[in-house]
């Protein structure tokens, strides 16, 4: 029997209220607010993140990209923003997840893993334990000198992915160059709970609606 759970949507690299309200429209779960980074694309400054956050209705998921990786910078970066979801796109310690929780009661900590080999199963399966409500697989290396923390457009290792998601006992997005032509043969592969997307629905870096709705209906 075919399954009927829903793969849930989130846009990244959201740059402005109106690409916001443009993605909610067409059927995003979840929006992506990118704060500063090491590199990549579509970084908003906070007051505008902000914005945006505030103009989000519920239950749309609002995800906030910190780089930060001290406890106090998180929280403060979190507090000038509002979202819902700290998307952790570095690695922390195991003791901030307790510490984020404490000062962030209602507020979901989603734990970035940069997956380049099997070994990421360990980092992946140990977020978990030290208190992530949900794992992001994403393309990207911060072992580099310039950290690659996402937003690289590139695939990687799937058959990892799928190990990961086959042993987390929360729910784990996809995210790394994921576009209308390979976004079916994701799910079927890795079978994630949602699906993370930037630059496969941005044309000249900019939400095009067009390739948003190719997109959805491809998953559909």
């Amino acid at each position: 029997m075919e399954s009927q759970f829903r793969t849930r949507i989130k846009i990244c690299c959201i740059s402005s209220p109106e690409e916001a309200r443009l993605a909610i429209r067409l059927g995003a779960d979840a929006l992506g607010l990118v704060g500063r980074m090491p590199s990549g694309p579509g970084v908003v400054a906070d007051e505008l993140a902000a914005q945006v956050v505030r103009a989000t209705p519920p239950p749309i998921a609002t995800f906030m990209l910190t780089s930060e990786t001290r406890t106090e910078d998180i929280i403060a970066h979190q507090r000038r923003v509002g979202a819902n979801t700290i998307q952790l796109v570095d690695a922390v310690l195991p003791e901030t997840y307790a510490q984020l929780r404490l000062a962030l009661p209602a507020v979901k900590l989603v734990q970035v893993i940069h997956v380049i080999d099997e070994k990421n199963l360990a980092e992946a399966l140990a977020a978990v334990a030290n208190g992530a409500d949900a794992l992001l697989l994403d393309s990207g290396n911060p072992n580099l000198a310039i950290k690659e923390l996402g937003g690289t457009g590139r695939v990687h290792n799937w058959q990892v992915s799928r190990q990961i998601v086959a042993q987390s006992p929360v729910p784990v997005f996809l995210a790394g160059g994921l576009n209308a032509e390979n976004a079916r043969q994701a799910i079927e592969t890795v079978q994630p709970f949602g699906l993370d997307i930037c630059s496969g629905v941005r044309t000249n870096g900019h939400l095009d609606a067009r390739r948003l709705e190719t997109f959805l209906r491809a998953i559909s």
